[in-house]
């Protein structure tokens, strides 16, 4: 069942797509304590949230990469289809107690357009700032992410040719993923390389611009 919200002027505007009612609820629940976030439909198959993304036009959607009908490359491709201003950001949700998504996976999301990627047991905090970060049009990655794009960036040349972008990474990029991996936030990156936490922002999105789609 597809559940809508009345929408704020100001605040952003969440879908939810997700398989797991609980974890669906838990989610509309934890955002709803934000005064600037406000989720304005959930979803839990990958083709209702994309009928929803086209009616409502959210800002932003969070998709879970396991749903009933679409994977989670093909349900960010159907909302971004109907709603090409949405940002979407995937769950990396777990399956029998283990994250799983092969690097694969998390290559054909990038290349579907998501704006990054969150693990179903990220904090709300750093869900919120996600949340947040990918409405003013950037990228979040969270550090289990880098080290599938870096291991996809290690392939045998016949494989990059399903993920081009990464061979033009510059080495400051190849840096900043490798601190990511490790678990630094934008602060201490900054620190790290002698940058500003909004030029760290900008790199990421620079390298999530080149490991997608060409026309995003």
């Amino acid at each position: 069942m597809m559940n809508e919200a009345v929408t704020g002027s100001r605040r952003i505007r969440v879908l939810i797509v997700a398989g797991n009612d609980l974890f669906r609820s838990g989610l509309v629940s934890l955002l709803a304590t934000e005064p600037d976030i406000e989720v304005v439909a959930e979803a839990p198959s990958g083709r209702s949230g994309a009928q929803l993304a086209s009616r409502l036009r959210p800002d932003v959607a969070l998709v879970s990469l396991r749903l009933s009908d679409l994977k989670g490359a093909e349900a960010t491709r159907a909302i971004l289809q109907r709603s090409p201003t949405t940002r979407v950001l995937a769950f990396i949700a777990p399956t029998n107690g283990h994250e799983s998504p092969d690097s694969d996976e998390i290559e054909r999301v990038i290349q579907a357009g998501a704006s990054g990627f969150l693990a179903s047991d990220t904090p709300i905090d750093e869900i919120v700032t996600a949340v947040r970060a990918a409405a003013a049009d950037s990228h979040w990655l969270v550090p289990r992410t880098v080290e599938e794009v870096l291991a996809a960036m290690r392939r045998p040349d016949a494989a990059k040719q399903q993920h081009p972008g990464a061979d033009r990474l510059p080495p400051r990029e190849l840096e900043l993923l490798r601190w990511i991996s490790r678990g630094l936030d934008n602060e201490e990156i900054a620190n790290r390389i002698g940058a500003s936490p909004p030029r760290v922002k900008q790199l990421v999105s620079s390298i999530l611009r080149k490991l997608g789609p060409p026309d995003r």
